[in-house]
């Protein structure tokens, strides 16, 4: 057995999955350990304080900070409109008026006697956090949010743009090295995760987007694709943040890659069942990984799996770097003692069987498991 650990892609058709629902500050929680809860269900709000918009009243007004109060039509804690008259003025017997007005709605927080300042508080943005996942509030973590637990069929992806969505799952191929193309995407599918087998098209991704899908789950993508899909390159930050209508999990890389015979038959298994699914990514520090997520209806599941697991021979793996990039295989050989590699580093090794036959050597770097 291998001594070296290595992220893996969860594809299980039954496990327990943990999601912790959090808000980004401290608010409510409105719901309680042991409620069962839907993927649109509220667990939790806050609001997050709206910036402080200064006006310069003295200024506008010419008078010097310490005559303002005697012209402010408004106190600290009143609500105001925008264009309503928050100071005035007036001269010669009080034909020629000055106003200053609000330049928004808010509430004044801030009558300085120092700068002549007049600081209104524009509104809260209220913060909502849903389940995500139907299930039940495991824990609840005060003032903070909930964790919500499922049995439930997983498939992790490899990569992914657009953030949570639910759906019902729907095959438009018959074979997982089937292409989705533009021609399966029907105004039927609008709000319904559509699931193909290899690449899926540049075409067909903008119409899926077109008609309203909830989400595409395919094997790959082209890069360039993609890159004229969203309009901008992708980095290497994490993604889910994206400005788009839908979400696309690819389960295997980028280019024309047909999609593993697991995931595929598991996905195909779980046709016209709701799903939550998830595109958001991060490759580096804090792997975050792809999802689809769909509740089981049976009693019974299997225990938590650590997704970190051990590599040995027979562990089932897939190539995340070039030359194999997107590869899969079977470890039959774990090398004890460094390799030199083209590059010039001296890493540790494994030997493994890739789908298409090729018996090769892989920095362990390089690969990540295929959990169970």
């Amino acid at each position: 057995m291998g001594t070296a650990y290595t992220p893996g892609l969860k594809v299980s058709p039954r496990t327990i999955v943990r999601k912790t629902r959090r808000l980004p500050l401290k608010g409510e929680v409105l719901v309680s350990q042991g409620e069962k809860v839907q993927p649109s269900t509220i667990v939790a709000r806050t609001e997050i304080p709206g910036i402080m918009q200064t006006v310069r009243a003295g200024e506008q007004l010419g008078l010097e900070p310490q005559e303002l109060r005697a012209a402010l039509k408004v106190s600290v804690g009143d609500k105001v409109e925008r264009g309503q008259v928050l100071a005035e003025t007036r001269s010669f017997f009080g034909l020629f008026r000055s106003v200053v007005n609000s330049p928004v709605d808010g509430v004044v927080e801030m009558l300085s006697e120092h700068s002549g300042h007049i600081g209104i508080r524009l509104p809260a943005t209220p913060i909502e956090v849903a389940a995500y996942i139907e299930g039940t509030v495991a824990e609840v973590i005060p003032e903070e949010g909930v964790v919500v637990e499922t049995e439930a069929a997983m498939i992790q992806g490899i990569f992914g743009v657009g953030g949570e969505r639910t759906g019902v799952i729907h095959m438009l191929v018959s074979s997982p090295d089937e292409n989705l193309t533009e021609d399966m995407i029907k105004e039927e599918h609008a709000g319904k995760v559509v699931v193909g087998g290899s690449n899926v098209s540049g075409a067909a991704l903008r119409k899926a987007s077109a008609v309203g899908c909830a989400g595409i789950v395919a094997g790959a993508i082209i890069d360039r694709d993609l890159i004229d899909f969203l309009g901008y390159d992708i980095g290497v930050a994490i993604t889910g943040q994206e400005d788009i209508n839908i979400t696309l999990i690819v389960t295997e890389g980028f280019g024309s890659i047909r999609m593993a015979d697991r995931t595929f038959k598991l996905l195909s298994s779980l046709e016209g069942k709701m799903a939550s699914i998830n595109g958001a990514t991060q490759i580096r520090a804090g792997v975050i990984r792809p999802e689809v997520i769909v509740p089981s209806t049976e009693e019974a599941a299997e225990k938590p799996v650590d997704l970190e697991q051990v590599l040995e021979i027979g562990s089932h793996i897939r190539a995340i770097r070039e030359p194999y990039f997107g590869m899969l295989g079977t470890v039959t050989e774990l090398p004890p003692e460094p390799v030199l590699i083209p590059s010039g580093s001296t890493v540790r090794v494994l030997k493994a069987k890739l789908s298409d036959g090729r018996e090769v050597i892989i920095p362990r770097a390089n690969v990540e498991i295929i959990a169970e």
